[in-house]
């Protein structure tokens, strides 16, 4: 198992790692099929009431996929295969609030559970980047996410950067994209103790007061999210150049902080 699930019965609160530290948390196809069960199973659990999501260790929250994930694509340019697309909880229909709690970096396709979550939690030492364009690829589906969180031009640059700049905490509190800071270690703790109040609440008005707060973005997003495979096609490099960009190290001669 990739995926390590804690539910405390008495807040209500169940607690989503991410348990793949050696690989950084990155997300392999196992793990984003156990990512899809767990939001479903919490749809259907009502001792489930509100939900964090954290990734093990303090390296990193996740760095999206797993490059080692072999994902077999379709021949037609009209559809695209992205085993990252479900495995946020809205997408499985689970309005139910989560809450993200960020140690280290969080980047590329962990903006899918990122901008899929309520609000951000993240200790001061958290970085968030998006190394797509580096290595020739479109940055579609997380640039439409985190620009329901962040400014237009936050969003711009953190995505054309690449993996030159990384956006530190404090300047992800400062633009919105994460609600509160804490010490070293203390993101998930911060993160469970305001997922326990959320959680005793009634859980019928949060989860429509959750629903009511997507709404009001919801029509832009699918618009653009339906956008999405189709820049994805036009614009990314074959899997080979990209696999080669990887392994040539490009992006790899350090980065600045803002």
């Amino acid at each position: 198992m990739s995926l390590r699930v804690e539910t405390d019965k008495d807040t209500g609160v169940a607690l989503v790692t991410l348990d793949r530290p050696a690989r950084l948390n990155a997300i392999d196809l196992e793990t984003a099929t156990e990512l899809r069960a767990a939001w479903q199973e919490f749809r259907r659990d009502d001792a489930v009431r509100a939900a964090v999501i954290t990734g093990a260790g303090t390296r990193a929250f996740s760095t999206g996929i797993d490059r080692s994930a072999e994902v077999p694509q379709p021949s037609s340019p009209y559809s695209l295969d992205d085993p990252l697309l479900g495995i946020g909880p809205k997408a499985n229909d689970l309005w139910k609030p989560v809450i993200a709690a960020v140690e280290g970096m969080a980047c590329g396709g962990a903006f899918y559970l990122l901008g899929e979550s309520e609000f951000l939690i993240a200790s001061h030492e958290a970085t968030f980047f998006d190394p797509h364009t580096t290595y020739g690829m479109v940055s579609a589906y997380e640039s439409v996410l985190m620009a329901q969180r962040m400014p237009a031009g936050e969003v711009a640059r953190t995505a054309l950067m690449g993996t030159a700049e990384r956006l530190t905490a404090r300047r992800a509190y400062d633009v919105g994209l994460v609600s509160e800071l804490t010490e070293p270690g203390g993101a998930a703790a911060a993160a469970l103790r305001a997922a326990a109040v959320i959680a005793s609440c009634p859980t019928d008005a949060v989860q429509g007061t959750v629903r009511a707060v997507w709404s009001a973005t919801e029509a832009s997003r699918s618009q653009a999210l339906a956008l999405a495979p189709h820049l994805v096609t036009l614009g990314n490099l074959p899997p080979r150049r990209q696999a080669e960009l990887f392994e040539e190290g490009r992006g790899k001669g350090g980065f600045r902080l803002r």
